[in-house]
Order: C-alpha cells, then structure tokens, then sequence
C-alpha cells in the first residue's frame, strides 16, 4: 500500500488498517502515521468505514482531477454535507 504512494509518507496523518505486523508498525512508527483501527470484537464499525471509503471512492473521486488540496477539501465538505 505505502509503495504506491506517490508523495512522501510525511504527507500522510492516519491510516485505516484491520492487521499488524512487524513491517506495518515500523513503517507507521517511522512516519507518525496514526493507526485507526476497529474497535475490538465489533466488526460493524468498520463495515461502516469500508461503505463509506466506497462510497466516497466510486461517487466522489472517481474520474475527478483536483488542482490543490484546498479544493479537494472544499468539494470534500461540500459532498458530505
């Protein structure tokens, strides 16, 4: 997942990942990436989150070009309210 990333890791804040391992924790320990992570034996939480990143994927990225983060945040904003 991290090697396909195309600006460097300190860009990013958080990460939603459901394992960990060795390699994963260095690799978010290193950058300070913060780890989200459903909340122990409750697995509707995160069937929340993977609707939402689908929803957000296929209806609102999808195909769109972004001139800055300013204005990948405003459209954001303005989807999800």
């Amino acid at each position: 997942m991290f090697a396909s990333i195309q600006k460097g890791l300190r860009y990013i804040q958080m990460s939603h990942t459901d394992c960990g391992n060795k390699l994963m924790d260095e690799v978010l320990e290193t950058f300070q990436i913060w780890r989200s992570l459903s909340m122990k034996s409750c697995p509707y939480d995160n069937a929340v989150a993977e609707a939402t990143f689908k929803i957000t994927k296929t209806d609102f990225i999808k195909g769109q070009r972004f001139k800055s983060l300013t204005d990948l945040e405003r459209e954001l904003r303005d989807d999800v309210h």
